[in-house]
Parts: C-alpha cells; structure tokens; sequence
C-alpha cells in the first residue's frame, strides 16, 4: 500500500511541491506581510475571529518548551506559509498535513481561521525571530550519537536515504525558501514528522516520503536527536 502511495505521490509531485509556496499563491501578488500584525496575532489571537494565540503552544517568539510543539523561531519565511497552508484543506481534498492514521491534525483547527494575510504576517514576524539557546533543544542520548551523525552526514547508502546535511544543511539551519531549520528542534517532534513521512500521513512533500519511507524507528530516532543538537 505505501508503495502504491508512493507513486501516486511522485506522480502528483507537482500538485504537493516539496519547495515553499511562492507568496503570490497565498495573496495577491504584491502583498507585503505585516510585522507588527503578525506579532499581535502571534501573542494574542484574535478572539472574535476563533484565531487562537499562537504562543499558547509555540512559546515566546516561537521558541517552544513543549517537546510535541515544534520550535518555529527562525524559520524560513516561505517554509512557514506553505505548511500553514498545508494545514488547510484545498477546496473538497482534505488537507497536506494530516495526524496519525489520517487524523485532523491538531493545527488543523488553529490555521482553518487564518486567512492568506494572517498567514503571510505570522509567518514574517516568526521568521525574524531568533532561536532562544536557552529554549532550544538539544542531542540527550550518546548511545545513538554515532549512528545519527553518521545518518545526517552521509546518509544510509545501502537503502537509498541521503545525507540530511545536503538539504538541511551541516549545521543544521536549512536552506531559505526550500528546507526547514531542525537544528535545536525538539527531538521528539522530529521523529513524528519523520514517522508522518514515511506513513503518508503528513503528505507535502513527495522528498522525504521516499526518504522516511527507507528509514526503520531506530534510524528516525538517532538522526532525530543528533539533529536536536545542531546550531
């Protein structure tokens, strides 16, 4: 069944992108985000709307203490609209990013009131936040430190799983535009990510299905927490 998948997805690669969506498909072209709109709705919500705050979950400026809720400072600006779009369903298809099993997701709820303005501020104002090295999270376990920085750097050769480093960057920070920052995400949400991936459950990007898809519990699990430790 996730092979069958995995063609359908690979052949609709162009309908799922793995690349951010350009601003222009998410507003009018020539629509600037708003800092200071984007930090009121991050802080606060907006109640009459049922937008609620985005710090509740994502912490200060997006710097998360929850290990399920993703650190979302200092991430790519383009990055950050596409998954908040992938969020939402596209008109009768259900949406990108689903929970395990297919199960709404739990952000689901929180981006169906946002509207193209509301996610191009959000994701502005996030952008330009700094990584708390306070906050962030970092590699816990030695025993699998090894295994994971050998998975980042070069990859698993004989299963056909890249280095992460190639599109994530060495040091972790992604690539603008394209591919996330993990370096001092919660390892515990990397691997889910990674396990949406390779279920098919969490379907944007038609990369690192094939990738996860190779990939057992106990690789997602030490590349995960290597990955943690990055800055």
């Amino acid at each position: 069944m996730k092979r069958m998948l995995s063609r359908l997805v690979i052949a609709s690669g162009v309908l799922l992108g793995t690349c951010a969506v350009p601003v222009s498909q998410a507003a009018e072209p020539g629509a600037k985000p708003d800092l200071a709109k984007g930090e009121q709705l991050y802080v606060n919500g907006d109640v009459a709307r049922g937008v609620i705050s985005c710090a509740s979950c994502h912490g200060e400026a997006g710097n998360s203490i929850i290990p399920i809720n993703p650190n979302i400072a200092a991430q790519p600006y383009e990055y950050l609209v596409k998954q908040l779009l992938d969020f939402k369903p596209k008109g009768d298809h259900p949406p990108l990013r689903n929970g395990a099993d297919g199960a709404p997701s739990l952000m689901a709820p929180m981006a169906a009131p946002l509207t193209d303005e509301d996610i191009r501020n959000l994701a502005y104002y996030l952008s330009v936040q700094p990584l708390n090295p306070e906050t962030a999270a970092s590699a816990t376990n030695e025993e699998t430190m090894e295994r994971g920085q050998t998975i980042w750097r070069g990859g698993i050769a004989s299963r056909g799983v890249p280095a992460c480093a190639g599109c994530h960057s060495p040091n972790g920070m992604g690539l603008p535009g394209k591919y996330p920052r993990v370096a001092g995400q919660h390892p515990d949400y990397i691997a889910d990510q990674l396990r949406l991936f390779r279920s098919g459950d969490r379907a944007n990007s038609t990369e690192m299905f094939e990738i996860a898809d190779r990939m057992s519990d106990r690789d997602i699990a030490a590349v995960a927490d290597y990955a943690a430790g990055l800055r």
